[in-house]
Parts: C-alpha cells; sequence; structure tokens
C-alpha cells in the first residue's frame, strides 16, 4: 500500500520563470510537485496551503536535462509541474512582487 501524500509535502516550490510570472495575470500559478501526486492531491493540497479556491490544475511530466562536468555527462531526474487555476478574484500573495 502506497504511502499518503501529506499536503504541505505535494507542493515542493513554486516556479518563478518569465512565463510563470507572465501567466499570474490570468490566474494561473505554477508549482514543482511531487511526482507521485495527481490532479485531485494537487487541487487539495493548494486550496489547504494557500486558502484559495481552484478551478483547475494541469500536470505535466518534465524530463530532466543532460548536464555536462568535463566530459561526464549526468542527468538531472525527472520532475512534474502543476498549473493551477484560480476562480476569478482570487490570488495567491506569495507571487506578488517577484
Amino acid at each position: 500500500m502506497p504511502k499518503q501524500l501529506h499536503a504541505y509535502g505535494i507542493i515542493l516550490r513554486p516556479l518563478i520563470t518569465e512565463k510563470a510570472q507572465n501567466m499570474t495575470a490570468i490566474g494561473k500559478y505554477a508549482f514543482e510537485v511531487d511526482k507521485r501526486a495527481n490532479k485531485l492531491q494537487v487541487k487539495e493540497a493548494v486550496e489547504a496551503t494557500f486558502e484559495v479556491r481552484v478551478t483547475a490544475v494541469n500536470t505535466c511530466m518534465m524530463k530532466g536535462k543532460v548536464r555536462r562536468y568535463g566530459r561526464n555527462a549526468t542527468k538531472q531526474p525527472d520532475w512534474k509541474k502543476a498549473v493551477v487555476t484560480l476562480a476569478p478574484g482570487e490570488k495567491i500573495e506569495l507571487f506578488e512582487g517577484v
């Protein structure tokens, strides 16, 4: 039986990129989430953590990049990205002023 994921363990970090910052204007926020989490778990975690209403969650698996160190090539681990759409009028204060 798989171990249950806690709401604070599902959201690993917010994604602070130029594209993610532009999406905040239309009420969408991007997070790196646990690879085992599904859309419903991500929705519940965001609602519990930030006390907002979520209308949609889009997820995708991101492939890790290959990095070179001299002649050695290593692969970064794969990770999961979630783009969360909030209800109209809602916003997450964490992203303001970044």
